[in-house]
């Protein structure tokens, strides 16, 4: 946990906090903090600053927090990657909040199982609880929107066109010939599909949308692996 992130639930008044779970836990456990410590904290979707720790007893830690700092900025960044198999999704989801992406949209496709969609791990406060600990090794605070369409088509059709008309948009698969780019700054959709990639009919839809095919090259790998891999190229 390299920032210790608050809710205002935790706050007693203005600046002062008191924490009494996991993150009290770690605080003692691992950073193996005493009375008078400084720590590295934010404020859920605020800013970041320093907590002070005042109190330290077996039910709460007690924290004198100064919060005068923006968090880091966000990536320039639609992420659209079909929805992988339920023990990646909270890795996925830490990777994503860690390197700053916002906009995170899980998609169906063909080679998704249908079974993918009925997963706890999608529940929101699962998927808040992931977010949460991606910002925390990020050092951030803004929590990521995550989106669920269970649909490929209308999705597709009715709203990847206009994403794409005000994007750089980009579509990762394995067949493409196009390396990726390097270095981007403007706003970016980019599409990242299953394990083994989309379907030839998928691709087609995508590219009409507006997508551009790109790749990594020839190695085909894992959907945790390619998106860290495309955002550090990228970006």
């Amino acid at each position: 946990m390299n920032l210790l992130i608050l809710v205002k639930g935790d706050f007693i008044n203005k600046d002062i906090a008191r924490i009494s779970d996991r993150r009290g836990e770690h605080i003692l456990t691992v950073h193996k903090a005493k009375k008078g410590d400084q720590l590295q904290a934010g404020l859920l979707n605020g800013k970041v600053g320093t907590a002070t720790i005042t109190q330290l007893t077996t039910s709460f830690i007690e924290l004198h927090v100064t919060l005068n700092k923006n968090p880091p900025g966000p990536l320039p960044l639609t992420l659209i990657v079909a929805l992988p198999r339920p023990k990646m999704i909270k890795r996925i989801l830490q990777t994503c909040a860690t390197m700053g992406v916002k906009e995170i949209v899980f998609l169906n496709s063909y080679r998704v199982e249908k079974s993918y969609w009925q997963t706890p791990a999608l529940y929101k406060d699962n998927i808040q609880e992931q977010l949460i600990l991606g910002l925390e090794q990020g050092k951030d605070t803004i929590l990521p929107n995550v989106q669920l369409e269970k649909r490929f088509k209308p999705f597709v059709e009715d709203h990847l066109p206009a994403l794409c008309a005000q994007s750089l948009a980009l579509v990762a698969h394995p067949t493409s010939t196009n390396t990726c780019p390097r270095d981007i700054t403007q706003q970016t959709t980019l599409v990242i599909g299953p394990e083994g990639g989309f379907i030839p009919y998928e691709i087609e839809k995508l590219e009409a949308a507006g997508c551009e095919g790109i790749t990594l090259g020839s190695r085909i790998l894992r959907v945790e692996t390619a998106i860290p891999a495309l955002l550090g190229k990228l970006f």
